[in-house]
């Protein structure tokens, strides 16, 4: 998995990074003609070097996570960083996961007889090499490779330099699991440089790279949408809201909401703003406030919210567009189902949104017209997640239109191409 001795990321980056590149399109023809079985075989290779490696990756995330302590990293990103004896458990059991979700390469579906005798279908095919950009999370190293490896794709990493040695040592996992089974190791390659140049090397390389896959703040983001040469699987950030109907179950609605912001607050599924119909505000928000004040969570709320909750603080405009990742929760007291919807179409970022309403018509205008890549019911926004959606992980959630939009699993990382079955045909 590491570069060559005579070629290393610190004697030459360009040249480097080229033959990564050159080395994931190789391995890619591999990958996309690798059954079923032999896939599988190195995920469960995989599953069982990661906890074989279990005391390592601790040891190792130990010196990340004290790295980031001296460097100042925000306590989110440290949440994110964190490995413990339960996430490596957790991670070695999502790649078996894996391993037990249908194959969706080679799945010809949509055949259809035309007149002039021939059948049309379409077949799901890998999508190539997928480059990946993430910051902090080491347990996207073994998502994104795993998925990668099911969906018969390469795939190039380039971690966080705070994750750094956690990132290296998983990867050396997933490496030596592909050769177990046969496959080639350098279908998945962790970029051996915490030089920001490699990234912008990395997406500017469309003759290695078929997709790039982002995942981490917005100005990572904004950065890369500028400079890429290569397609990108994307999402800005998750300011993600519950709306509260005058319709709502108000127990239920407490325990969404306090679900939705507590569950995990680092989560691009939390939910950022509270709206809530002026209906049931003088009822709801004290219920929901004594809830939130347990868990620590400040409020910051319109004129009508301080009014009903003196402890919170006055928003201002930029807390409606705020993904605080954080204790922090923006509330907003709304006259009718309409201002909901437009509030989160100005002030979010389409990726998540839910209602809580028994008002079936109020349910169906929110699920029709507001604009996100997941749009829930009587459900919190934490549960936009692959996991949850039964995708057995994901490598990202999407809040393009193209392409994929949500949380992207095995399918998200595969296209289809037409396949004509004739009997010797000929066009006139």
């Amino acid at each position: 998995m590491n570069a060559p001795a005579e070629l290393t990321p610190t004697t030459d980056l360009a040249a480097y990074m080229k033959s990564v590149g050159a080395r994931a399109r190789a391995a890619s023809t591999a990958m996309a003609r690798a059954a079923t079985a032999q896939k599988n075989s190195a995920l469960n290779a995989i599953a069982s070097a990661i906890r074989a490696a279990a005391s390592d990756l601790l040891e190792a995330n130990r010196r990340d996570i004290e790295r980031a302590t001296g460097a100042g990293l925000d306590a989110p990103l440290l949440d994110r960083l964190r490995l413990t004896a339960a996430s490596i458990e957790k991670m070695a059991a999502g790649v078996e996961k894996i391993a037990l979700l249908p194959d969706p390469v080679g799945e010809v579906s949509e055949v259809r007889p035309q007149p002039s005798g021939l059948r049309i279908g379409r077949m799901r095919v890998p999508l190539g090499v997928i480059g990946i950009i993430y910051e902090s999370r080491p347990n996207v190293t073994v998502d994104a490779a795993t998925l990668c490896l099911k969906s018969g794709n390469a795939t190039i990493l380039r971690g966080g330099s705070e994750a750094f040695e956690s990132n290296r040592l998983l990867a050396q996992q997933v490496s030596h699991g592909l050769r177990e089974a046969g496959l080639p190791g350098e279908a998945v390659q962790l970029i051996e440089s915490t030089d920001r140049a490699a990234v912008g090397l990395l997406v500017a390389m469309p003759k290695f790279v078929d997709v790039i896959v982002p995942r981490g703040g917005r100005g990572l983001i904004e950065r890369l949408a500028n400079e890429s040469r290569v397609p990108m699987i994307k999402h800005l950030d998750g300011n993600c809201h519950v709306y509260v109907d005058a319709a709502a179950d108000l127990a239920q609605a407490v325990d969404v909401a306090v679900n939705a912001k507590t569950y995990r607050y680092g989560i691009c599924g939390a939910m950022e703003t509270l709206l809530v119909h002026a209906d049931v505000a003088a009822v709801f928000l004290p219920q929901v406030a004594a809830a939130l004040a347990s868990h620590g969570v400040e409020l910051r709320g319109c004129a009508a919210t301080c009014a009903l909750l003196p402890q919170a603080r006055a928003a201002t405009e930029e807390d409606w567009f705020t993904e605080y990742l954080g204790p922090v929760l923006a509330v907003r007291v709304v006259d009718s189902l309409d201002t909901a919807i437009a509030h989160i179409e100005f002030y979010g970022s389409h990726h998540t949104d839910s209602i809580v309403s028994r008002d079936h018509l109020a349910i169906e205008r929110f699920l029709r017209e507001v604009d996100s890549s997941s749009v829930m019911v009587n459900a919190p926004t934490c549960f936009a997640d692959g996991y949850e959606y039964g995708l057995g992980a994901e490598i990202g959630i999407s809040t393009d239109k193209l392409h994929a939009r949500g949380p992207v699993g095995l399918e998200g990382l595969t296209s289809q191409k037409y396949v004509v079955f004739g009997a010797g045909q000929l066009r006139g």
